[in-house]
């Protein structure tokens, strides 16, 4: 019997059409079909600008050293998430604090952040940088970052590494009324794919610009840029200290075909998401919340256990079954790494809570029906041998 995974990509015919005809092109590499996808996907989302990079862990590297992130400032992020939404930071020479999470949402919670930033505010010590996560594909409360970003000056990072195609007050993820750029992820298990790769948007010229040139060397051949104009067409300046950075045009390309049908894939997803809850009802867990002013993009089904301790039998028994259950995540602020600096267990207890009982079910554009039931009749048995 096959394994089912909790994520993974669904690649058809028309992809593999789209990479192989820029194989047989001319550009693999800094040719056209990167420019036309990040047009396609900026049009998608409602943006002015798009730059696609070789991940969203790059993309967010890029946004903090183009907001000018540097030594000496502080970004401040949700420990219920990747570590690439911490790291960013470090990158840039720059201190990272925490935030718990909403106990419905476990997205960053707005009364933590509130109250945190009154004390920080008296410390002289408010954050630079906010890199606020659409967690499991359910956008933040993006209305009340906006006010707290007013009052308190920080600039505003949306982490949607999730929420590719996510709805927040009838606007699309990415049309970025609230934050200054948006952050997408197109890793395999996400909502669309370019095998690895990432994208940020915004509208923000001078943050584009500055992004455009740090994901190439710092490196610009525009001539109207050029200190000295007047040399030759193979000349080029590097303005700052950039990084490689590029997507491929083959990765461009996938992206492309992928964007075509993402549409198809959100209602799927959401198809599936409906089904787990529904079929869930008489299961011992908890099924996750939705807000009632967005619509999310499901790229994670996490399901709370109603006792912690059994969450390692019911991993492993599933696991055993073939279905690769996964745990989103351990708190950012619980990593050895993280622990060094100081902090330490109980410093965000509803985040800790919350790891100590999730576990998330597979869901995917490439699930089908009698492969969600197998993982529902696993679980139940699992579930059933530790009562």
């Amino acid at each position: 019997m096959s394994s089912i995974s909790y994520g993974r990509q669904l690649i058809e015919d028309d992809d593999v059409a789209a990479v192989e005809a820029v194989l047989r092109g001319d550009w693999l590499t800094q040719g056209p079909t990167i420019p036309r996808f990040e047009q396609a996907a900026a049009s998608y989302c409602g943006a002015s600008y798009a730059t696609a990079v070789s991940s969203a862990t790059a993309a967010l590297h890029l946004a903090c050293l183009a907001m000018g992130l540097e030594r000496g400032m502080r970004l401040w992020t949700s420990t219920n998430t990747f570590v690439a939404s911490a790291n960013c930071a470090r990158y840039c020479g720059a201190s990272v604090d925490f935030v718990d999470i909403d106990p419905r949402t476990y997205c960053l919670s707005i009364d933590a952040l509130s109250e945190k930033l009154a004390k920080a505010e008296q410390r002289g010590r408010l954050p630079d940088v906010i890199v606020a996560v659409d967690f499991a594909g359910q956008p933040c409360d993006w209305r009340a970052l906006a006010q707290l970003k007013a009052r308190y000056g920080f600039r505003l990072i949306e982490d949607a590494s999730h929420s590719f195609g996510a709805d927040y007050r009838g606007r699309r993820i990415g049309s970025l009324a609230e934050a200054d750029c948006t952050i997408f992820s197109f890793h395999p298990v996400k909502i669309l794919t370019t095998g690895e790769g990432g994208m940020i948007v915004t509208d923000d010229v001078a943050l584009h610009r500055a992004v455009q040139l740090l994901r190439s060397h710092g490196i610009t051949r525009e001539p109207e840029n050029l200190f000295r104009q007047e040399e030759g067409a193979w000349y080029y300046e590097q303005h700052a200290l950039g990084f490689n950075y590029r997507m491929t045009d083959l990765s461009a390309a996938l992206g492309l075909s992928q964007l075509a049908k993402v549409d198809r894939f959100l209602a799927r997803r959401r198809e599936l998401a409906a089904r787990y809850d529904s079929l869930l009802q008489n299961y011992d867990v908890q099924i996750p919340w939705q807000a009632p002013e967005g619509s999310s993009a499901f790229h994670l089904y996490p399901v709370l256990l109603a006792d912690g301790t059994v969450r390692r039998h019911v991993f492993d028994a599933l696991r055993a079954d073939g279905i690769f259950v996964q745990v989103h995540y351990i708190p950012v602020h619980l990593q050895p790494d993280y622990m060094r600096s100081g902090f330490k267990r109980g410093d965000f207890p509803l985040a800790e809570a919350y790891y100590e009982r999730t576990l998330s079910l597979p869901l995917h554009a490439a699930l089908s029906d009698a492969d969600q039931d197998r993982v529902l009749a696993s679980l139940r048995q699992a579930l059933e041998a530790e009562q």
